[in-house]
């Protein structure tokens, strides 16, 4: 009959047992909340904003383009007896490039002269006869003065001096076809002159010059091909990539300066049209594949209408490249400046964040508290970006360690903030 109560009395003590924990417990978290407790400050590093002037500028791909592209193509038939530089040199402006064969020309040059002296002889003997004509139509005036005063006082008779008017006459006549003759061969050796001058243009092309300051391509042509003005030459079977036509000799392209050509969106293009009227936009155009600086150019040309299609408008910019680092057909990473905002806020781009609301940074008051402060941000600048509102210059904005904080709650900067940041790394 006692079982049962032992058993009874068992399970009271477990139940006991099995709830000191928990009482436990609960008595700590009433404790731990009477005591406040606090969470750590966050781990974070920090930088100054400043306040800088900073341009405003469109970003666009665009592609180096030669500012001079000339196809080398013979003005005369002849075989290639000479090629006088190496593929893809720098050449000169009139540089000695090829030689055609000479002696046609040299031939028809010498036979050309030999007729403006043949002509010449011609002429003298057309005016020498000029002078005996006019020398016989004299003598005949003076015959018929005579005879009139000798008909006038009937010494002679009538017919003798109407005979020596009609011979008067007929010298007269021919004086002026002995002028005509003169005239004719001076118009002849004109003639002849000029045949000469063409000859001596045609021997000239014989020696192809280079029309402009450019790089060579590869040649199209070797020596003893067979060039004409008008067809195909010899070809060596070079890059048929290359422009020009069927029958050039050679591509020659201006390097220095270069195009870049890109393209902007039509939403762009008032602003540019209005910067274009207040004066000259600054481009900066860089190599996507290198470390190094830009190379500042100019904008040359703005298209005079928006494409139907695409609904962008095409421009192009005019930069140095004295080293040819820019290579025609190269793709460029092209930044339009457009304007300058006057004392901009620039914070590292590492300071915003983004959440539901939109972009925030934090913010570190005096008193190591981290304030999250909405902003409007606006261009990078390199490493660094335009804060529109939010922030005002010199005040602390958390760069790394944004996770771990919590509004208003306690900072702990473990790196100095060193100098402050600049807009000098603008790219």
């Amino acid at each position: 009959m006692k079982y049962p109560q032992i058993r009874s009395s068992a399970f009271a003590i477990a139940l006991l047992i099995g709830a000191l924990p928990v009482l436990f417990v609960t008595a700590c978290s009433n404790k731990a909340a009477q005591g406040g407790f606090e969470r750590p400050p966050a781990p974070v590093s920090t930088a100054v904003a400043v306040a800088e002037d900073v341009p405003t500028y469109l970003d666009a791909i665009g592609k180096t383009v030669a500012r001079e592209v000339v196809s080398i193509q013979p003005q005369v038939s002849g075989r290639i007896t000479g090629i006088h530089f190496t593929d893809g040199a720098n050449v000169r402006k009139g540089q000695l490039l090829f030689t055609i064969d000479t002696r046609p020309f040299e031939a028809s040059l010498r036979q050309a002269q030999a007729n403006v002296s043949k002509d010449s002889a011609l002429k003298k003997q057309a005016e020498a006869n000029l002078a005996r004509e006019i020398a016989q139509a004299k003598w005949g005036e003076v015959q018929v003065k005579r005879y009139r005063v000798l008909v006038e006082q009937g010494v002679v008779a009538r017919e003798q001096y109407e005979e020596l008017r009609a011979n008067l006459d007929s010298l007269n006549a021919n004086v002026g076809s002995a002028r005509a003759a003169v005239n004719s061969a001076a118009e002849t050796i004109k003639v002849d002159t000029a045949a000469v001058e063409s000859a001596k243009v045609q021997l000239s092309y014989c020696s192809v010059r280079s029309p402009i300051d450019g790089r060579a391509g590869q040649r199209l042509v070797d020596v003893g091909n067979v060039v004409n003005p008008g067809g195909g030459s010899g070809n060596n079977g070079s890059n048929s990539d290359t422009p020009g036509n069927g029958n050039a000799l050679l591509v020659i392209e201006r390097l220095d300066p270069i195009y870049a050509d890109f393209t902007i969106s039509q939403n762009n293009l008032v602003e540019v049209q209005q910067q274009m009227q207040a004066g000259r936009l600054r481009t900066e155009v860089r190599l996507p594949d290198t470390a190094d600086g830009p190379v500042i150019g100019q904008l040359t040309f703005l298209n005079n209408a928006v494409g139907n299609t695409t609904g962008t408008v095409n421009l192009r910019a005019t930069i140095p490249n004295a080293g040819h680092t820019f290579w025609p057909g190269r793709f460029v990473n092209i930044r339009l400046v457009l304007n300058t905002i006057h004392q901009a806020v620039l914070v590292p781009s590492s300071a915003p964040q983004m959440s539901a609301k939109g972009s925030f940074i934090y913010v570190v008051k005096q008193d190591s508290t981290a304030e999250q402060r909405p902003v409007s941000l606006g261009q990078r600048q390199g490493d660094l970006i335009v804060v529109e509102s939010g922030v005002q210059p010199g005040e602390n904005v958390v760069i790394t360690g944004q996770l771990g904080v919590t509004p208003g709650g306690k900072v702990r900067i473990e790196q100095p903030t060193g100098q402050s940041p600049t807009g000098n790394g603008a790219k």
